[in-house]
């Protein structure tokens, strides 16, 4: 029983030290023989990357440099497309400018409210006011009468 540790790895493993099994060389040769088949198919890409970027197609924009545009080729007809808050702020906008002009046709709900009160305000404010009249030429009447 003198035997250790490491002889029964190395049996364990393989009579070799090595870790592969015997037949991984005969698989190697297999996928290097398909490779250099594929390779003669598809050309080669002319710019070779580094790490993963040759796996993971990136669509950043920041990654791309920006191209300085000179003064003399800016086309100053062209406008910028607006943003989606701004659109919504410029339609907004717009959307009160209509609800207001038909406010003041009395065309909405709220005017004919709004038009309805103002009536009956105005209604209100005129009798009181000949009431006042008729209670003022009462008053002086009764003066006239008193001075006599």
């Amino acid at each position: 029983m003198g035997c250790t540790y490491a002889y029964f790895y190395s049996v364990l493993k393989g009579a070799g030290t090595s870790a592969r099994p015997r037949t991984f060389k005969k698989e190697e040769a297999e996928v290097e023989e398909e490779e250099e088949e594929s390779e003669e198919e598809v050309e080669e890409e002319p710019e070779k990357r580094k790490g993963t970027q040759g796996l993971i197609e990136i669509e950043n924009p920041n990654l791309a440099k920006q191209k300085n545009v000179k003064a003399k080729d800016v086309d100053m007809g062209r406008t910028t497309e607006l943003s989606r808050r701004e659109r919504e702020e410029i339609e907004k906008q717009k959307a009160h400018e209509r609800y207001m002009k038909l406010q003041e046709q009395g065309k909405t709900e709220q005017a004919r409210k709004d038009l309805e009160r103002l009536a009956l305000i105005r209604q209100q404010r005129a009798e009181a006011a000949k009431k006042r009249e008729e209670e003022k030429t009462a008053r002086e009447q009764k003066k006239t009468e008193a001075r006599k």
